[in-house]
Order: structure tokens, then sequence, then C-alpha cells
């Protein structure tokens, strides 16, 4: 029985911290449209500033999105193919963890720090959305939308690296195979 709790216990942990560096991402896109045909780019500046994120945050994302692109072999252009455009979304996620221990869990007698059935953790994480609209700079359509969703890193340090990541994970579908 003790072995089963144990097991549960390590499977949620690794369940926990697993899903928290994981990216979910989702595309969706006009099937009429040749994306051979798209080479250039620049960023929508009017979609840009409508984004609801620090100004700092939204350079980290341009910076990772322009290296992505020209990774892919784009070209930033002021007569674009392609417009980016970016919009965010974020949510705080609450979970608290009801830790239930029956009594004898850690064997018999009296412990001050354990009174009752068990305690409660509380844990705060940060969910956030990024869309990616790439839109036809001719037509003034969108043409591929990518989304990621994912826990965002609190800390300064590792704010460009986590949005480097997040921004690869969907641009990794771009673009899209016709299958």
């Amino acid at each position: 029985m003790r072995s089963l709790k144990i097991t549960t216990v390590l499977l949620l942990f690794v369940l926990v911290f697993t899903s928290c560096d994981t990216v979910r991402v989702a595309t969706d896109y006009d099937r009429n449209v040749n994306f051979a045909q798209y080479q250039t780019f620049a960023f929508f500046k009017p979609g840009i500033d409508k984004a609801d994120i620090s100004d700092l945050d939204k350079k980290r994302i341009l910076r990772a999105i322009e290296a992505e692109m020209q990774q892919k072999g784009f070209t930033k252009s002021d007569n674009p193919d392609l417009l980016v455009s970016i919009f965010t979304k974020t949510k705080e996620n609450v979970n608290i963890y009801n830790n239930n221990y029956a009594y004898g869990y850690y064997g018999w007698g009296w412990h001050p720090w354990y009174w009752g059935s068990g305690y409660n953790t509380v844990n705060r994480t940060t969910e956030g959305t990024l869309y990616i609209d790439l839109i036809d700079a001719q037509q003034k359509e969108l043409v591929w939308q990518g989304m990621g969703t994912a826990a965002l890193a609190r800390d300064v340090e590792r704010k460009q690296e986590r949005i480097n990541e997040i921004v690869e994970e969907i641009l990794e579908k771009y673009p899209p195979s016709k299958n």
C-alpha cells in the first residue's frame, strides 16, 4: 500500500514538472495558398501594438520570431510578402493539492508539526498563449496562424529562453504540410 502511494506521488510529480516545460501547439491555415511564394516578411505594427503585454516582452517575442523566420530562409523587408502579427492571452492557474495522510503514515507518536490528517499545498503558475499570425501582404488576408500555450517563466533570466522555446515550437509547424 505504501509503495502504491509513493509511486502515485512520484508519477504526479513527474507529470507536473514535465507538463510545465511543454508547449501545446495548434495551427490553422488557408488550404488554397501556395506558401512557397512567400520569401520576405515584416512585422505588422498595428497588430503588435494591440498585444496586451509589456514592451519588453513584445521585443523578446519579436526577436524570437525574427530569428526563426530568418532560420527558415525568410528575409526581413520593407516590401514584404508576409506581415507578421501577434496576439497574447494569459491566465493564472492555481492548483491546490490536498495532501491527506492517514495517521500512522509517519509512524505512531506525537509530531508537533503534524496535526490532523494532512496539509494543503498551493501552486500558482501563469500560462500564456501566443498567437502568431502570418498575413498575405498584398491580399491583406490571414493565411496561417500558429498558437502555442505554455507555462511562462517568472524570472527575467529565463524569459527570453522560454519565449524562444514557445516561438520555435509554433513556427516549427510552418510551412504547413498538405497531407
